[in-house]
């Protein structure tokens, strides 16, 4: 009965802006597929989730629990040593090494989801750069990893070792998921350039700028691409506006982007499943009482009404 009360819309102010397609339950039905019988944990995608700081160790425990509840078959968390208990009790499927496993081989891994409750730690910089130099998969950046990449590349501008640049020419296919003030500070606009322009073309200059899918949060969420691309979301409420829901939604779209799904697919795929887990969570316990692990924990019943119906 709470599925039948959803319905997929979207406002009259969206209906006239330029996109290549509204994102349906349909489509995200087709991306995901049905899993295959004889598949394992490895074919599921191994996540790396570099999140969670002192005081902030709840992100990642978000972030993982997005990522498993998406689907992925392995999920490990980079984290200091002193959280691993937190962590570990947050999600206990999980596995956990030190912080500075970051900075190491990453060959491992198929998707890095990078950025949620880091802190403002000169280190964060450092991880990315060598995300960026040295990894080949999908990398979903979220929060404090995409501010420090605006304040790099406000303070390197024009030099060698420019982020901008290390972004534009990286292997790796990259995913950011900004809410308006960070969308602000990757395009170094004011709060009245983003007013005027808006948050349609402020997600496509952010994929034409970095050369990235960019998921512009909010109501009714887009996505860009670099090749000029927009999709709107018809999932999610105001219920979402919770502490922790952009966590949950960067470990959806790493769990669906370990399956296999293109950067493109798994965002666009994510923010679909990401409201949808948040409308059945807001029909189950309302709009007002909806939280972050709410949404984690819908996310099961939202993957099943996309991939069974």
């Amino acid at each position: 009965m709470m599925e039948n009360t959803i319905e997929f819309t979207i406002s009259e102010e969206n209906r006239n802006v330029k996109h290549e397609s509204i994102i349906t339950k349909e489509y995200v039905h087709n991306v995901i597929g049905e899993r295959r019988v004889d598949i394992h944990k490895g074919d599921c995608g191994k996540v790396l989730v570099i999140a969670g700081s002192k005081g902030m160790a709840g992100a990642a425990v978000l972030t993982a629990t997005g990522a498993y509840r998406a689907g992925a078959g392995l999920v490990r968390v980079s984290i200091d040593e002193e959280l691993f208990t937190i962590v570990q009790i947050g999600i206990k499927e999980a596995t956990c090494v030190p912080r500075t496993a970051s900075l190491g081989d990453l060959s491992q891994y198929d998707v890095i989801a990078a950025g949620p409750g880091l802190g403002d730690e000169p280190q964060n910089v450092e991880i990315i750069r060598h995300i960026l130099d040295t990894f080949a998969g999908t990398v979903v950046i979220d929060a404090d990893g995409l501010n420090a990449i605006a304040k790099a590349v406000r303070e390197e501008a024009g030099n060698k070792a420019d982020l901008l640049k290390s972004i534009r020419m990286t292997k790796a296919n990259i995913i950011m998921t900004p809410h308006v003030g960070e969308a602000r500070r990757l395009l170094g606009w004011s709060h009245e350039d983003f007013e005027k322009s808006g948050r349609e073309k402020a997600a496509r200059q952010i994929a034409k700028m970095y050369g990235a899918v960019a998921v512009m949060k909010g109501h009714e969420t887009i996505v860009a691409t670099a090749d000029g691309k927009t999709y709107i979301n018809t999932t999610g409420n105001a219920g979402m506006a919770t502490g922790g829901s952009g966590d949950v939604l960067t470990g959806i779209i790493a769990g669906l982007a370990g399956q296999g799904l293109t950067a493109e697919d798994a965002a666009i795929s994510g923010v679909f499943v990401h409201g949808l887990a948040g409308d059945m969570g807001a029909e189950a316990l309302s709009q007002y009482s909806l939280m972050a692990g709410d949404i984690a924990a819908f996310t099961s019943l939202a993957m099943k009404k996309v991939t069974s119906e």
